[in-house]
């Protein structure tokens, strides 16, 4: 999802600091801490969480990608204002990127498309997780460190759960299928890690951590900004589904309804693997 100067400032405002912080951390707890590391960071959108890195990395060097030329000019006023901290910013359109091969010690990306879609015939590209994990090892030296934080099976049961009572009421099969479609899609501890093991990557360890995002009612949920910025075209590239005012309608009058007297409590399950390029030979 491309953002607009609006959306860019957005995310970084209210966005990163409530959600994406949750990935970002646990990522920069599995940093493996060299010196003069070269960082790439995939899919950075404003440049959370490169002063961290480059906090953690001394003397490292970072450079980060986006399709969006907002976040990236937001990531560029960011770095500057870090004293000693070497970071540049590049457009970059899908896979591959204008990097060059094996360049770097560390490649990072948080919140990756979240569809596992299986190996591409040659000439299609690929928006999913096997695209990236692609990317991540062309990119990376022999034994550099992956680290790629997503939500994991079990997130947003609560949502899914919601929808999936709209297709009962309202007679919409296919809408219960494409949630079910979309949480099988979200990996498990193992099948993460036999993803970025087919990709070639080696001593794949998973961490994850369960957090829960609180709303004091449906409306705030649907006029949170990670709703509309993450959640939502989450939902949309998961499900495949375009149409979706209906279904988040029922969801926000449901929670009114239900958590009418309490809180409702939006289920994370915030996963991170870190994993090595493997020395071939």
């Amino acid at each position: 999802m491309r953002l607009t100067p609006a959306d860019a400032a957005i995310w970084e405002t209210f966005v990163v600091p409530r959600y994406l912080s949750l990935f970002g951390d646990l990522a920069l707890e599995l940093v493996v801490e060299i010196d003069q590391a070269q960082v790439v960071h995939v899919g950075c959108r404003t440049g959370y969480p490169d002063r961290g890195l480059a906090l953690k990395l001394p003397n490292s060097a970072i450079v980060g990608v986006d399709a969006s030329p907002p976040a990236l000019a937001l990531a560029r006023a960011k770095s500057i204002t870090m004293s000693g901290m070497i970071a540049e910013y590049r457009e970059a359109q899908g896979f591959p990127t204008p990097l060059p091969d094996e360049a770097f010690s560390h490649a990072i990306a948080l919140l990756p498309p979240p569809v596992a879609s299986p190996k591409p015939a040659e000439g299609v590209d690929d928006a999913g997780r096997h695209g990236l994990f692609a990317e991540l090892h062309r990119l990376l030296a022999p034994s550099g460190q992956m680290l790629v934080a997503l939500p994991m099976r079990g997130s947003f049961v609560e949502i899914a759960d919601l929808l999936r009572e709209f297709g009962l009421k309202f007679d919409d099969p296919a809408l219960i299928v494409a949630v079910d479609r979309a949480a099988a899609q979200r990996p498990t501890a193992e099948s993460l890690c036999a993803e970025v093991e087919a990709a070639g990557f080696g001593y794949a360890d998973v961490v994850v951590r369960t957090a829960k995002l609180a709303f004091s009612s449906g409306r705030e949920l649907l006029e949170d900004p990670l709703m509309r910025l993450a959640l939502v075209p989450e939902f949309k590239s998961g499900t495949g589904l375009t149409e979706v005012d209906r279904p988040l309608g029922y969801l926000r009058e449901a929670i009114d309804k239900y958590w009418s007297d309490g809180t409702f409590e939006l289920t994370v399950e915030v996963g991170c693997v870190s994993a090595r390029r493997l020395v071939a030979g």
